[in-house]
């Protein structure tokens, strides 16, 4: 059994000392967030100044929210939609031409359920290039989701989505490929 009184998050688990953390989230909160829609590039710049490696032109609306923006890539003319997470406990990597639609969740951190201690763990989420994660979608961590493949709405995806293909349902599975064959 659990025994949540000896859980600690591990030494350098954040990638960053507390108070860039906390800075982060201040500034995530007051400078990004209440940013007018158009400030795209207000965006960028703050999240390539806390570390993220993010591409031109690149779209991401204030209302999303990154838990720590050093583990985040984001290729060229990518979009993140308005309200999306992306819990960056580990690496996300967006490649480019890419789009996460609105109120999806990219969760790169959860916990071993077999540990008394409930030890924490972050394995790296891969959205490759040319991918569209429509809304509302759960993407659980150490996925990769293939190149030009689609999520559909309101999906959950616990494994890996081949590349060109259009998964569905929760757990998301594909249907079709993306370009008919």
């Amino acid at each position: 059994m659990q025994d949540l009184k000896n859980f600690t998050v591990p030494p350098e688990f954040r990638g960053r000392s507390s108070f860039v953390v906390q800075l982060w989230w201040v500034v995530q909160s007051t400078l990004f967030g209440c940013s007018p829609q158009f400030m795209y590039a207000w965006r960028r710049f703050l999240l390539r100044f806390f570390g993220a490696k993010i591409g031109k032109s690149v779209i991401i609306r204030p209302t999303a929210r990154i838990t720590y923006p050093w583990n985040l890539t984001i290729g060229d003319y990518s979009w993140v939609g308005d309200d999306v997470c992306l819990y960056t406990l580990g690496k996300i990597n967006i490649g480019q031409n890419a789009v996460i639609s609105q109120r999806s969740y990219l969760c790169t951190g959860t916990h071993d359920y077999r540990s008394n201690n409930f030890d924490i763990v972050a394995k790296p989420i891969f959205i490759e290039e040319s991918t569209w994660v429509a809304t509302d979608v759960y993407i659980a961590p150490g996925v990769t989701i293939g190149r030009g493949a689609v999520v559909g709405a309101r999906s959950s995806v616990y494994s890996n989505i081949p590349p060109e293909m259009i998964c569905i349902g929760s757990p998301a599975k594909p249907i079709k490929h993306r370009f008919g064959e």
